[in-house]
């Protein structure tokens, strides 16, 4: 049988199930269109690329890193603003998470979860108590290599919830196995960062996506820019203050306890 053949019988079998279940049904060759939750990336470009126009809920969703501080969390900004009335648990982090930067992008420091654990098992199993319970909003997870059985399980716990799952990887996993629907590949760009869409439910994405950060700053209006006192330096100083720029001794840590903050 033809390829154009197989395809109209596969098209004829869909149209005479019941329109829920049919509603269901998801082939390779056309991007996922059912019912699931999304939330939106905040980058068009990446929009239209993805399955349901955004991020899903309910789903393991791989972020396979260049390395990591490559803008990830500039990536991620936009779709956890959206949801900062709920707890955002980090878990793993590489960095302690900056206070001062989430709380800039508008999501309160209190609603933040940082979970850090001395054994992997130990993480993956917060991971899954915390997917669950369904009391956060979003969990993040790093995770520098997984066994195929703790990924399907991972998997699992996030179709049982209503919460956005983003798993950092390295890079170099590209290749293997996954049971996660949407797998993307991040490298760093000057003012952004390309997205390459490894896997999705829906045609393989042939071209990379670059992504470029808002460049705003801040202004004064005009009303609050007039009651700002001036001030007048002497001749011969400079507005500028020093800095030390040297670098802070490495401090030295006999055991770290797994920390909640």
């Amino acid at each position: 049988m033809s390829a154009s053949a197989r395809a109209a019988a596969a098209s004829a079998l869909v149209s005479s199930l019941p329109a829920a279940v049919a509603a269901s049904v998801w082939r390779a060759g056309q991007m996922a269109s059912s019912g699931v939750a999304t939330t939106s990336t905040g980058h068009a470009l990446l929009d239209q690329q993805l399955p349901h126009q955004g991020w899903p809920h309910g789903s393991l969703i791989e972020l396979l890193l260049q390395q990591t501080g490559i803008g990830e969390m500039r990536l991620l900004q936009p779709a956890l603003s959206r949801i900062a009335t709920r707890r955002i648990a980090l878990l793993q982090p590489p960095h302690l998470p900056h206070i001062a930067s989430w709380s800039g992008w508008g999501l309160p420091a209190e609603q933040l979860l940082w979970i850090r654990t001395s054994r992997q098992a130990d993480a993956l199993w917060s991971a899954e108590q915390i997917l669950r319970n369904g009391s956060c909003g979003a969990l993040l997870l790093w995770q520098s290599s997984l066994r195929s059985d703790a990924l399907r399980r991972l998997q699992l716990a996030a179709q049982h919830t209503g919460m956005l799952c983003w798993l950092m990887r390295p890079l170099s996993v590209a290749q293997d196995a996954s049971p996660a629907p949407l797998r993307l590949a991040l490298r760093p760009l000057i003012g952004g960062v390309q997205v390459d869409v490894i896997k999705r439910r829906g045609p393989q994405c042939s071209r990379s996506l670059q992504l470029q950060w808002a460049q705003s700053s801040p202004r004064l209006s005009p009303s609050v820019s007039s009651r700002v006192p001036q001030i007048v330096l002497p001749a011969g100083v400079s507005s500028h203050a020093s800095v030390d720029s040297r670098a802070p001794a490495a401090l030295s840590v006999a055991g770290v306890a797994p920390a909640l903050v």
